[in-house]
């Protein structure tokens, strides 16, 4: 096998590696230990694409670099495999989704094999798997067991929680159900995403414009029982532990914004007469806030109190428990209309900045604290039930929001913020005819006038707080995690409702001891939703469903959680999957927490990493784990395009075509030219060339074409499947190409030919030490047992320094182009050392792991290459003893002489002038200047 075979040498070395357990972590490090871990996939059907293994590369080169520098390695992978696609896929075949699960984790699984990675796949898990989950639903029990000491900021076991004395007073009803709205995991009638078609309530991030991600449903939102997590509780902790991540600063950024801390104050509106509010309010004023809002006040939460004098109307959110006994009989069937429309709106389709305000007045209004004056109430589907307190006072004079709402129902706009003297459209604001958001000195404030926004909100707050009327406050955009889906694929949750004697509920319940933990799911017959909000689960047989303890009969809960619970911990069980005794021994967590380096895609930076974050917070809190935190470095691999294609034509339906589906342009049916797209067809890269900054069509230059790359997906057609790749090019061509497009955090389109460029590199190195001119294996002649002489010396070193240096900052690029000059200058060669290619093998071995592999056997080493030492430089060969420089006459070259290469000027003439080969040059000629530059070159002017 004289030539570099990939099809032959990577199958037979990962089944070596496989057979020899190479990358066998141990269960306790030695010396310096590196957990690196992916985020792992979830196992679709249609297998990996090219854009996968990116990260996956990255995080195997790091693994097998630590390992080669000494380090205990722990790089483990597994699935995700709970989830609503193998769910759709068992309600329309009838197949149990655990056999397409299974089916996609074997799929995967082979194709990662097939990539090479060090994984140690004897810890490999999926979330489905019940040795896994049964100790999710075990971490779910202590959710259920602990409440939030806001005094110690931690959480506490259920059981310590003190009870007040008039709650023990009313009983043990009273008591359970205050020990109940205590616990970090609750239930809870929550305001849903309920998709009737998929039969199951969706997350926010499930729905785009209306309907769900998967299938395209419409989505509609319903209250509804359901179970949530108090992840609120944790807001202050999640920021705090932010700041000593070795995360990139964006995704810091993403999850601060995303918990939205912000402090302000909490301001009740009555709701009545002016008349009324005096009353009202004279009762207040003795009474400590905040108290419960009732009925008689709407309760608004504020990062502004100092435009409280600004406040022209209030409005609620379409979902607000008020908003029925605020409406009018007038109004009611207006409002009702409003409200139904709104319920199929995302949250995200409802804030929208750009998007047109609507709404409907409800009939009511509230009095201004600070003013005493009525102010309408209005419902408006911008304001959402999940912020602050689902109602905000609207000040349309300093809110883009409120002010385009106030201009397009002809409501009052009056400033109270007095803008700059110098602000172009100053008049127009002070008239009420543009919003000014920035802060100055109150007017129309009645007492307040002539004070600063700080001064005004301090003064106004206080002065709420006497009164009753309010408080400082802070206030978070994060809410309580909605945790329950009407799904079978799901992990059940083990929790017993408690029924009475007629078979109702009576509202207590308990969790299944973990000594009966996993509570598995049932069988059914079919796993079609019923259409209805209620879990599929609920369809069990009694058997499944009822549970008699303590001579007490109880009911399972028919929900399932959802996908991201499995996700949320993984990283723990990864350090000691097969223990039956615990979720993660203690001695194996301390050593191999947290993890070194998490590696994957910038879309979960806020909601995965968030959730994980939280539950390992509640575990620390518990004891179950010694880290704060989970992941102590982050890196977001960037996003692999399809290849470029040239989408400036159109089809007839004015939908861009993929040059991939159509071969030729069409030759007529242009609409337009002189530059402006043209209606047709896509067209093939041979139909194209480049005219100065734009892409033209050969035919007709005038026509100019759009190029550029697109995310890969099934619909574009550009998605690239690595098993083609490998088969065409090699594993290792993959995986260094990958590296090779660009820096790791860049987004990058995908290209073949690229992929054939980093294959004729591999062929080089092959060729550097096989002689693939020979029938049969034959080292390269121009490879000696002599040591390398000092120009072969500095390359090897240089390259030692650069590479080691480039791979322990990850960037993996610029190691292998290092790696590429050093093939290309011992290529040149007369004599290629035999220790300088093994110290290269073992450095390109992270990369391109196979071929190294193959090429140590050859050169005649004992073992694998994966097991070797890392190679150290030595400064003093990377110090150059001379340089040659070009000695010129007139400007033209005649003659070189070697220099110290910090040869100065004077000596770099000086040497020149003494070189015999300079003087004979010379001969009876006359020097009128001499110039030198350091390093470059001697330029004698003669005559």
């Amino acid at each position: 096998m004289p030539r570099y075979n990939p099809a032959d040498i990577e199958p037979r070395w990962q089944a070596y590696w496989e057979a020899n357990q190479t990358f066998a972590t141990p269960d306790l490090p030695t010396g310096k230990k590196r957990y690196v871990l992916d985020m792992f996939p979830y196992p679709s059907g249609d297998g990996l694409h090219v854009g996968h293994p990116e990260g996956y590369t990255a995080t195997d080169i790091v693994s097998r670099f630590a390992r080669l520098r000494g380090e205990s390695v722990l790089h483990p992978m597994g699935f995700d495999a709970f989830g609503l696609p193998a769910e759709e896929h068992a309600i329309r075949t009838g197949e149990h989704p655990r056999i397409q699960t299974q089916s996609n984790i074997d799929n995967f699984t082979r194709q990662l094999k097939m990539l090479g990675f060090s994984y140690d796949w004897d810890r490999a898990l999926a979330t489905t798997d019940e040795k896994y989950f049964r100790w999710t639903q075990f971490i779910f029990l202590v959710l259920f067991e602990t409440w939030f000491d806001t005094d110690q900021q931690k959480g506490r076991p259920i059981s310590e929680l003190p009870i007040p004395a008039e709650i023990q007073q009313q009983g043990d009803v009273a008591i359970r159900q205050y020990v109940d709205s205590k616990r970090l995991a609750y239930l809870d009638d929550a305001l849903v995403n309920w998709c009737p078609k998929l039969g199951t309530v969706l997350a926010n991030e499930e729905v785009v414009d209306g309907k769900s991600e998967v299938g395209g449903h419409p989505v509609k939102r319903i209250p509804l029982r359901q179970w949530m997590l108090r992840i609120t509780d944790y807001a202050e902790r999640l920021l705090e532990g932010l700041e000593d991540l070795d995360w990139p600063t964006g995704i810091k950024k993403l999850q601060s914004d995303w918990i939205g801390r912000s402090t302000g104050a909490e301001v009740d509106f009555y709701v009545g007469s002016e008349d009324q509010f005096q009353a009202w309010k004279s009762q207040r004023s003795v009474a400590e806030f905040p108290v419960q809002p009732g009925s008689d006040a709407l309760r608004v939460y504020t990062t502004r109190p100092d435009t409280l004098f600004g406040a022209t109307y209030m409005v609620v959110s379409p979902e607000h428990p008020m908003l029925e006994s605020l409406t009018s009989d007038q109004q009611a069937a207006a409002v009702k209309e409003y409200c139904e429309k709104a319920s199929f709106k995302s949250d995200r389709e409802r804030t929208e900045g750009d998007r047109e305000k609507t709404g409907v007045f409800t009939g009511s209004h509230a009095i201004n604290p600070v003013n005493g004056k009525p102010i309408p109430i209005w419902v408006a589907d911008y304001v959402l039930a999940g912020y602050g307190t689902g109602a905000i006072m609207a000040v349309p004079a300093h809110d883009e929001r409120d002010f385009a709402f106030a201009v397009k129902y002809e409501l009052p706009v009056i400033a109270v913020v007095d803008p700059p003297e110098d602000l172009p459209n100053r008049d127009e604001i002070l008239a009420g005819k543009a919003c000014f958001q920035a802060v100055g000195q109150a007017i129309n404030s009645g007492p307040m006038n002539g004070f600063s926004t700080p001064e005004v909100k301090s003064k106004i707050a206080a002065s709420l707080s006497q009164d009753g009327l309010g408080t400082e406050a802070v206030n978070y955009k994060l809410r309580d995690w909605l945790f329950s889906r009407q799904r079978f694929w799901g992990e059940p949750f083990p929790i017993l409702h408690e029924l009475d004697s007629e078979g109702n509920p009576t509202g207590a319940m308990r969790g299944v001891d973990p000594s009966e933990l996993p509570v598995r799911l049932p069988e059914l017959s079919d796993f079609k939703p019923h259409g209805r909000p209620e879990p599929p689960l609920a369809k069990a047989d009694d058997d499944w469903l009822y549970v008699t303890l303590d001579g007490k009969r109880y009911r399972r809960e028919t929900n399932t959680m959802p996908q991201w619970a499995g996700s949320c911990w993984y990283y723990l069980r990864y350090i000691d999957p097969d223990n039956e005794q615990a979720l993660v021994d203690p001695e194996k967590e301390q050593a191999w927490m947290g993890v070194d380096l998490y590696v994957g895609g910038a879309e979960h930076a806020v909601l995965h990493l968030l959730y994980s974050r939280f539950w390992h917070k509640v575990l620390h809190d518990r004891g179950h784990v010694t880290t704060a935190e989970p992941f102590l470095k982050l890196v977001n691999q960037g996003m692999i395009l399809g290849e470029v294609e040239y989408s400036g034509y159109q089809d007839q339906d004015g939908k861009f075509v993929s040059a991939k589906l159509v071969r030729k342009a069409a030759d007529g049916g242009r609409e337009t030219k002189d530059g402006r797209q043209v209606t047709a067809v896509a067209i093939a890269d041979d139909l194209v060339e480049k005219k100065g900054e734009n892409f033209v069509l050969k035919s007709d230059p005038a026509v100019r074409v759009e190029s550029r790359a697109h995310k890969m997906s099934k619909s574009r057609g550009n998605v690239v499947n690595p098993d083609i790749v490998v088969n065409e090019y090699g594993a290792d061509a993959l995986r260094l190409y990958e590296m090779f497009m660009g820096p790791l955090e860049a987004t990058k389109p995908w290209s073949m030919a690229g992929v054939g460029g980093v294959r004729n590199f591999l062929d080089r190195v092959w060729r550097m030490i096989v002689d693939d001119q020979q029938d049969e294996l034959v080292l390269q002649s121009a490879l000696t047992d002599q040591p390398c002489d000092e120009e072969q010396n500095r390359m090897l070193h240089g390259t030692i320094k650069k590479v080691t240096e480039d791979t322990d900052e990850m960037s993996f690029n610029t190691a292998i182009a290092r790696m590429m000059e050093f093939t290309n200058f011992f290529t040149r060669q007369e004599s290629r050392p035999i220790e300088a290619m093994k110290s290269f093998l073992i450095l390109l071995s992270p990369y391109a792991p196979h071929l190294c592999e193959e090429l140590w056997k050859i050169l005649g080493q004992d073992g694998c290459i994966a097991n070797q030492t890392w190679p150290s430089y030595d400064e003093a060969a990377l110090v150059q003893a001379s340089i040659e420089v070009p000695v010129q006459f007139n400007g033209k070259v005649k003659t070189k002489i070697q220099l110290p290469p910090d040869a100065v000027v004077d000596a770099m003439i000086e040497a020149a002038l003494a070189d015999d080969k300079v003087k004979s040059l010379l001969g009876d000629k006359t020097i009128v200047k001499k110039i030198a530059v350091p390093g470059r070159l001697v330029n004698l002017v003669v005559k």
